[in-house]
């Protein structure tokens, strides 16, 4: 992968070569819970909520080991409009603000796009991943995402919006960016 004009939170911090490293790791070594397969009870809800930056509270508290949160996600499952952490024996609902996840840096090769999130998950956009952006009807404000795996997405934070934005071309009238031979609209 080839760094162009990407600048994550922390540009100090930034290297491109690590970042492909793991984004090629993490993508062949994709293993998740099947909780697509799971139907256990439902269990009723429990006070946690993911914000709408993507940190995750209990019982009003956030949870600051990462390691936790991680893991809750490996169990996160969307069904309808409402969100679930599942394991084989029970299922718990949770709250969601907005997306699951954030979207907070982003790499372009040649032919895709690449996302890591707020977990260290790593997105190839594609027809499987792809982009959309909601405009809100009052503000005009454009909330863009990109679909992490089965139901869930990532909000694409504001700084990687504006870089997504500077790669962005015009095609049959709608400014969008290519990934993976696909054309993804960016203006709604």
């Amino acid at each position: 992968m080839t760094n162009m004009n990407v600048t994550p939170n922390n540009p100090s911090s930034f290297r491109p070569d690590l970042f492909a490293m793991e984004a090629k790791k993490a993508l062949d070594d994709k293993k998740l819970p099947p909780v697509h397969l799971w139907n256990p009870d439902y269990c009723g809800e429990i006070d946690m909520k993911i914000c709408r930056d993507g940190s995750w509270e209990y019982m009003g508290t956030p949870i600051s080991r990462k390691r936790m949160v991680k893991l809750f996600s490996t169990i996160l499952r969307r069904d309808d409009d409402d969100y679930f952490l599942v394991t084989p024996v029970e299922k718990v609902g949770i709250k969601v603000a907005d997306a699951p996840f954030t979207a907070v840096e982003m790499e372009k090769n040649d032919e895709h796009i690449i996302f890591r999130t707020n977990l260290d998950e790593f997105v190839k956009v594609d027809n499987e991943h792809p982009i959309r952006v909601e405009i809100d009807k009052k503000t005009g404000e454009p909330s863009p995402y990109v679909r992490v795996r089965d139901r869930l997405d990532a909000l694409i934070t504001r700084s990687v919006f504006y870089q997504l934005v500077d790669l962005a071309q015009e095609q049959d009238g709608h400014h969008g960016v290519w990934s993976g031979g696909h054309f993804f609209p960016l203006d709604g």
